[in-house]
């Protein structure tokens, strides 16, 4: 094979868009540094009318997707449509005719990984993702190449630049949820429907591929537990700030016990933590290791510049393989592997108790706690009267006693509300 290799992308949006411009303006000087001549042979939209920001030779755009899998010309694909199904089934079909797919997708990773994985090898090319998860931050290619003989301990991440926007806004400035999701919106860093965003659900994919590189077994998307940080208040941003912390949405994937543990959500974590200094859009993982110490990956984790970049490396790592006839991926193999349920896994709480301020409550309280063997290691009371607020902080207890515990407190008649609950990444508080 010599070195020209035809491009076939899916999709034309934001990152798509911005790729084939890549590629189309920056031919000369991609072919200089690698020497692979990368052509944009097709590219499918949903719209032919539509204006795009690339220029392309008549006949290149399409409206029909697996035209684009079946165009003789194309050697290697690239999926940037989004979503699970469709697009499932067209990289699926790449890859069963023999084509390299490249992806940024992942919800389709986390939900159709092992298939598509499959596929790949039975097929022997190469089915890469870097783009999947941190945007333009490499992180799939150091789990699954430099790191591949580490026995990583925990992953941390903050892989999702809109919530992170939103709780930067709204420790700096006091500003409510609502009005730093609208924010975030206005400066595009927010979709229209944020429910992906916010709700953990975009965080819970991307770890879910994160715990799967780092530990070698295979975690699906629902397999994470997620919450999201639409009930967060300012008030609790700020007394974590007095007690030395920063709230983060992360995504944490570790070893407990012979199993694995992934899951997405609020956590106070403490401000001298490297990821407690992440600020507005920018992402960043954290990896643990018995021998490289503590690994800190950071940069821009969304938009179309950075996650184009991830991609045509992507491709051009692709195209290496496929001229030098040799196939290399899945750069891990995944091995069968206990997953530990969310209740298993050993927790520490943060709660915020509105209460009234008489005889006897905080008695009550600590026997909620006790009655479902869960140790409070501190107190604090703000206000008096009616208005009167418990902070608590828990010592480590599995999660489902820290919720048990919670519905021994609907018992205590002096509780008006369990204002808020946040998980704290830390010993001390």
């Amino acid at each position: 094979m010599n070195s020209t290799i035809g491009i076939g992308v899916l999709g034309a949006g934001t990152v798509g868009g911005t790729l084939v411009a890549r590629l189309v303006d920056d031919h000369a000087a991609i072919a200089a540094k690698t020497g692979l001549d990368l052509t944009v042979k097709r590219v499918a939209v949903r719209d032919l009318d539509k204006p795009r920001d690339f220029e392309v030779t008549d006949g290149v755009l399409t409206d029909d997707r697996m035209s684009v899998i079946d165009d003789p010309d194309v050697d290697l694909v690239v999926e940037l449509m989004g979503g699970r199904e469709l697009a499932g089934d067209l990289v699926l079909a790449a890859l069963e005719a023999g084509k390299p797919v490249v992806t940024a997708n992942k919800e389709l990773v986390a939900s159709r990984g092992p298939e598509l994985i499959a596929a790949a090898e039975r097929s022997g090319v190469p089915f890469l993702f870097e783009a999947a998860v941190g945007g333009g931050i490499p992180i799939i290619r150091p789990l699954s190449e430099t790191l591949a003989g580490e026995p990583v301990e925990r992953v941390l991440g903050i892989v999702n630049g809109t919530t992170n926007f939103i709780l930067t806004r709204m420790a700096d400035d006091n500003a409510d949820y609502g009005d730093s999701l609208a924010e975030a919106q206005e400066l595009g860093y927010a979709e229209p429907d944020p429910t992906a965003d916010v709700s953990g659900a975009d965080a819970a994919a991307k770890a879910a591929i994160l715990a799967s590189l780092a530990f070698g077994t295979w975690v699906g998307l629902d397999d994470v537990y997620h919450e999201g940080i639409d009930s967060l208040s300012p008030v609790d941003m700020a007394f974590a700030s007095d007690f030395g912390y920063a709230v983060k949405l992360i995504g944490i994937a570790e070893r407990i016990g012979g199993g694995i543990s992934a899951r997405v959500h609020p956590v106070m974590i403490p401000l001298d933590h490297p990821l407690a200094s992440i600020r507005g859009a920018t992402n960043a993982i954290f990896i643990e290791g018995p021998s490289v110490g503590e690994l800190l990956f950071s940069g821009p984790g969304a938009g179309g510049a950075p996650t184009a970049t991830a991609v045509l490396g992507d491709i051009i790592d692709a195209a290496r393989e496929m001229l030098a006839g040799a196939q290399v991926t899945p750069r891990i193999k995944f091995s069968p592997g206990d997953l530990v349920p969310f209740g298993d896994v050993p927790t520490k709480w943060y709660m915020r108790l509105e209460v009234d301020d008489r005889p006897g409550v905080l008695a009550q309280i600590a026997g909620a706690f006790g009655n479902a063997g869960v140790s409070i290691k501190s107190v604090w009371q703000e206000g008096e009267g009616s208005e009167a607020l418990l902070l608590i902080v828990t010592h480590r207890a599995r999660e489902s006693a820290q919720r048990e515990a919670v519905r021994h407190l609907r018992d205590v008649d002096a509780l008006r509300n369990v204002a808020s609950v946040i998980r704290v990444e830390s010993e001390e508080i």
